[in-house]
């Protein structure tokens, strides 16, 4: 390391010399290093450390000569370590040597200690009296004792390095009111250049929460058939925040804001009582948030949330700011799933050629099985399966565009077969329970068929001499592997019975659209019901 001056600068000489970062540096980040470099310079120090206070009166390294790569990963709780006791007691700390030696000294990870380390650690306040904005630790090798001048001088230095930082802040924060319709502008601008709806979501988090300065930005889009906000986008990189469930309209802040159709603040999410996930709030530091529903002709369309890491109030400009960007991200948002539908009805014709293509596959099948009766047998259940096939479109055409819910598919289903197959003087009760998993067009129509198939022969095997019991359809989804059974307390199955050596085709069928979707068919008795199970993993997006 360069050889240092052992003597303090004067006042005279080491103000200019500290007042210059600000012109070198044009982010706080710069200002925090341009600073800490400069005082270890007028200070005579090997080494100097600037932590600054967070809400919860822990200490965050901002500036560091020595460890720049710990920069913002470096935290120290409340009261912890040297500089801890600093911020605690409003008072400066002075150890001449050994302090990797004194009871409150904390070792920093990754860094190498020095036995005769000489600390001195200082508040950073613009006051004599006045509130610590952090602390900044000088180090030196050897034995240092300060002397009561150097200490009154030391203290003065801090104290210019404390109003440097809070006018750059308050400089900022100006800056910032001055500059958010340029802000504005960016991100709107930004927005206009992607098609596709998850890359604007995404976008539109990442940018407001760069340009507008806040810790953590959510977009949550309305499901109207449910009721319900789900997330679909956040900048933040924890895990907990990225699975928060989806939420009712009734029971959030958010859904309140689309409500009143006007943002909602809420001053401290962590005490606020009608705010969902204080536990996650508190982990992450966020105080303050505002929610700005996504509106388009006064019909919203979902809600733009924006935390802060410290209690503030929203500025008027900075609310019309944002109501104006929620705006033109709403017109964004349709635009792009008027695209994807636009998209969808092009890709519908390659779409309906592969189900032309699997239906012309089924009659060649049924043409090589001679099970059938008559013409108008074969030809219902070929009807059975086109109709199966039928019911996704239509699903697709009312739901999210290129993905089906199950139940629905089998509801649908459920409700063609009591019309169709159920003969007078029989008494089925049928029942759907279970999860509503959404499935993607191509496994959403390979299981219609599965199900239309093993509904289809409940009704038609499970109750031939049975007049009077129940079929359920069960689905569940564990963790993105699905199972779907298909039940009856029918007729029950004959000791020797094998699928595979049934003869059926419906079963035949089953089996093989249950290998396609890269699962498994088997079919058992327990407790006097006939149980079919189809067990397959769930894909992701086509």
């Amino acid at each position: 390391m360069a050889e240092v001056p052992a003597e303090i600068w004067s006042l005279e000489m080491a103000a200019p010399h500290l007042i210059e970062a600000l012109r070198v540096a044009d982010s706080e980040d710069l200002l925090l290093n341009e600073l800490a470099s400069r005082f270890r310079t007028v200070t005579g120090a090997e080494t100097c450390d600037i932590l600054l206070r967070e809400p919860n009166d822990a200490l965050l390294l901002r500036g560091s000569t020595e460890a720049p790569d710990l920069i913002y990963r470096l935290r120290l709780g409340k009261g912890v370590g040297i500089v801890g006791r600093v911020l605690g007691s409003g008072k400066s700390v002075y150890i001449p040597e050994k302090a990797t030696l004194h009871p409150a000294y904390v070792q920093y990870l990754g860094l190498d200690d020095h036995d005769g380390q000489a600390v001195a650690a200082l508040g950073l306040r613009t006051e004599p009296d006045g509130p610590d904005l952090g602390v900044v630790m000088l180090c030196r090798s050897g034995h240092w004792t300060v002397k009561p001048r150097e200490k009154a001088a030391l203290e003065q230095l801090a104290r210019i390095v404390a109003g440097l930082i809070a006018g750059f802040d308050s400089a900022y924060q100006v800056g910032a009111r001055a500059n958010r319709l340029g802000a504005l502008s960016e991100v709107t601008k930004t927005l206009t250049t992607s098609p596709y709806l998850e890359e604007i979501l995404q976008l539109l988090v990442n940018l407001t929460a760069q340009q507008f300065n806040y810790t953590v930005c959510t977009v949550r889009l309305l499901d109207e058939r449910r009721g319900e906000l789900v997330l679909r986008a956040t900048q933040s990189p924890a895990k907990a925040y990225q699975k928060k469930r989806a939420i009712k309209l009734g029971e959030s802040i958010a859904g309140r804001a689309i409500a009143e159709n006007r943002p909602i603040i809420v001053r401290d999410v962590q005490i606020e009582e009608d705010y969902i996930g204080h536990d996650l709030a508190v982990e992450q530091g966020l105080r303050s948030m505002i929610c700005v529903p996504l509106t388009i002709q006064d019909r919203s369309v979902g809600v733009l949330s924006c935390y802060t890491s410290e209690v503030r109030e929203f500025a008027s400009d900075e609310i019309e700011a944002l109501e104006t960007l929620a705006k033109q991200a709403a017109v964004a948002i349709e635009h792009a799933k008027l695209q994807v539908r636009d998209t969808l009805m092009q890709e519908m014709h390659h779409r309906v050629k592969n189900n032309l293509q699997q239906v012309a596959s089924l009659l060649r099948l049924q043409m090589r099985h001679s099970q059938y009766k008559s013409l108008e047998e074969a030809l219902n259940d070929i009807l059975s399966r086109i109709l199966a096939i039928a019911a996704v479109h239509d699903l697709l055409s009312r739901e999210d565009l290129d993905h089906v819910g199950v139940r629905s598919i089998a509801e649908m289903l459920v409700q063609t077969q009591q019309s169709s197959l159920v003969m007078p003087d029989r008494k089925i009760r049928f029942d759907v329970r279970g999860d509503d998993v959404r499935l993607n067009m191509t496994q959403a129509t390979q299981l219609a068929l599965v199900l239309n198939e093993l509904i289809q022969n409940s009704v038609e095997h499970g109750f031939r001499h049975t007049t009077e019991g129940e079929i359920h359809v069960n689905v569940e989804d564990r963790g993105g592997e699905v199972t779907v059974w298909v039940s009856n307390s029918g007729d029950q199955l004959p000791p020797d019975f094998v699928p595979a050596q049934s003869g059926s085709l419906g079963l035949q069928i089953v089996d093989s659209l249950a290998r396609a979707l890269g699962g498994k068919f088997k079919m058992t008795e327990v407790l006097g019901w006939t149980v079919c199970e189809v067990k397959f993993p769930k894909a992701g997006e086509e």
